[in-house]
């Protein structure tokens, strides 16, 4: 497969941390975007980007203007959930999901596109969740958010069909990243529950009966990514060990 330059959010930590890594030795120039720019100079002196920049996704002007830099493979990774019952979910707490996770990868992709349009080569992929594909209680906000990406992903894929360009969406899981660690750690400080019970509440629903590493959501995404995936556009892939 030939190197290609790609472009990573959120690609110092979790998720796309791993994405990046495998895009990395899969022969990609990638670039990873954070918030922390610590976190980045880790990320980057563990080889797993040859570069990174600092930046909130949310500053959508600075997110478009990295992302239109012509980048052929672009990974929409970045988000974050926020929990409370939905009757507690005001409209900020919406609107904050929605720009986290949609709105941040929609303008990442009006960037990136012309480019890729114009070379007759492109590769998206957007990070969702199982939360695109089926309800969870007490994350309304980031249920819709995820639901959107999905639409999104498969919308835009169909107007991309003739251009050489594929979207697509990956949906893992619970997965063993930091987001899901510190989740445990608040169900332990609210509940007293052990470690042990409170990420039991996270695998229950995985038939494996555990978490799904980042590395096999990664592997995913360097498939999409290549040149054998030319046919895969518009889809939703699904990492949870058969819990969707």
């Amino acid at each position: 497969m030939v190197g290609r330059r790609a472009l990573v959010t959120g690609g110092s930590r979790g998720i796309g941390r791993a994405i990046a890594a495998a895009m990395t030795a899969a022969g990609h120039d990638v670039t990873i975007l954070g918030r922390n720019r610590a976190s980045l100079d880790e990320a980057l002196a563990q080889g797993v980007a040859a570069r990174g920049e600092v930046v909130d996704v949310t500053d959508v002007d600075r997110l478009a203007t990295l992302a239109g830099a012509g980048y052929d493979i672009l990974v929409n990774n970045a988000g974050g959930a926020g929990t409370a019952p939905f009757l507690k979910s005001d409209r900020a707490l919406f609107s904050r999901m929605m720009a986290l996770n949609v709105e941040s990868a929609a303008e990442a992709m009006r960037a990136a596109l012309p480019g890729m349009i114009e070379r007759g080569f492109g590769r998206v992929i957007n990070v969702a969740s199982t939360a695109g594909v089926k309800g969870y209680a007490y994350v309304s906000a980031y249920v819709a958010a995820k639901h959107a990406v999905v639409g999104l992903t498969r919308a835009v894929a169909l107007e991309m069909a003739k251009t050489g360009v594929t979207i697509n969406a990956v949906c893992p899981g619970y997965t063993d990243t930091d987001l899901v660690a510190d989740s445990v750690k608040s169900i332990v400080a609210k509940t007293q529950r052990s470690a042990e019970e409170a990420k039991a509440h996270f695998t229950a629903s995985n038939p494996l009966g555990r978490l799904i590493k980042p590395e096999e959501v990664a592997s995913a995404a360097v498939w999409l990514a290549s040149d054998g995936a030319a046919a895969m556009t518009g889809q939703c892939i699904v990492i949870a060990g058969g819990e969707v």
